[in-house]
């Protein structure tokens, strides 16, 4: 695509100043652009079920569309594999890329690679990133934390010790969530305190299972865990009822109702928090089309997808935009997301 093309896009992004899947995107801003756009969407690591439903909405979205669109990822999560990954798809030269970074400070340089290319770039879970032509989050990651604390803190009774997890310590959305979860349990819930830093997890559930499996005999006395990675709830949950903890710890994180499976039914974990990543793959690809196209992208843009209805801009980044899209799962609604 002519690098011309792409900068007037550009100039647009600066004006920031499955049946339910099939159903999430019945039309809109169809491609009419008399060629076949190749995007490709770069996730943190490939197998996963998070990401596996990812790509069955992109799937879904490309047929729909025409357009040609692949879902790639590294072997093992991490910043240097999904570089090396990011590089060879920049060489294979498609219209755009979209990627839910691992380490978005350390996907910098390929970015700018791919941008100074003429590629689109848009990205996810990320919105710290500077090489991107514009983020996009499922909600308010600043508010996201806060409410996370506050039902943990219902389930710990408002008191006790709890302790946090993260897939990697450069995950720009775990450590927002961490940290304003920690800030708002000082300021509303000041009984509950947190053991150390957040512990990694790699994106790794049997990593994040022998991490707790640890806590719980070094920490007896915790009564909470807050995970961020998909995985992360699942491990601990795993711990938790290996130690018969089931009635007096509280397990709570972004996860997905297939991933987690039956540690729900017997409070191994007790509320999982998730937007639905088909529909957010979906998000990415309309953003990166639009882009192609030169249309405005800005606060207040409609993608016709629930949850991204009116797009708001994230204070303080450059170049992001969140929906509305976070979803409460516990024992009660699970079945009704079979993903």
């Amino acid at each position: 695509m002519p690098t011309t093309r792409i900068a007037s896009a550009v100039a647009l992004v600066i004006a920031l100043g499955a049946t339910a899947v099939a159903q999430a995107d019945p039309g809109g801003d169809a491609a009419q652009s008399g060629g076949e756009p190749r995007i490709v969407t770069v996730v943190k690591v490939r197998e996963l079920g998070w990401f596996e439903r990812m790509a069955d909405g992109i799937r879904q979205f490309a047929e729909r569309r025409g357009i040609d669109a692949a879902v790639k990822g590294p072997k093992v999560a991490g910043a240097e594999p999904q570089a090396a990954l990011i590089r060879r798809v920049v060489a294979q030269r498609p219209d755009a890329i979209t990627v839910v970074p691992n380490s978005p400070p350390d996907l910098e340089p390929v970015l700018r690679r791919a941008r100074e290319a003429g590629i689109v770039v848009v990205t996810h879970e990320a919105s710290n990133q500077r090489n991107t032509d514009v983020d996009i989050e499922a909600f308010d990651n600043f508010a996201y934390g806060p409410r996370l604390m506050d039902r943990l803190a219902d389930c710990m009774g408002h008191s006790g010790a709890y302790v946090a997890f993260v897939g990697n310590r450069s995950a720009r959305s775990h450590r927002v969530w961490v940290r304003t979860a920690l800030e708002a349990a000082a300021a509303e819930h000041p009984d509950i305190r947190r053991i150390g830093r957040p512990r990694v997890s790699r994106e790794d559930e049997d990593f994040a299972y022998r991490k707790a499996k640890a806590v719980l005999a070094e920490h007896p006395e915790v009564a909470g865990f807050q995970g961020s990675s998909a995985v992360d709830v699942a491990g601990i949950g795993r711990a938790v009822r290996e130690a018969g903890r089931q009635d007096d710890t509280c397990v709570m994180g972004t996860s997905s109702p297939a991933t987690v499976g039956d540690l729900l039914d017997d409070g191994s974990v007790d509320r999982i928090f998730l937007w639905d990543p088909a529909i957010a793959g979906q998000a990415q690809l309309k953003l990166a089309l639009r882009l192609l196209r030169g249309q405005e992208v800005a606060p207040g843009l409609d993608l016709g997808l629930p949850g991204y209805r009116s797009l708001e801009r994230i204070p303080g980044t450059p170049h992001g935009l969140h929906g509305d899209a976070l979803i409460e799962v516990d024992r009660s609604n699970a079945a009704e997301y079979p993903f």
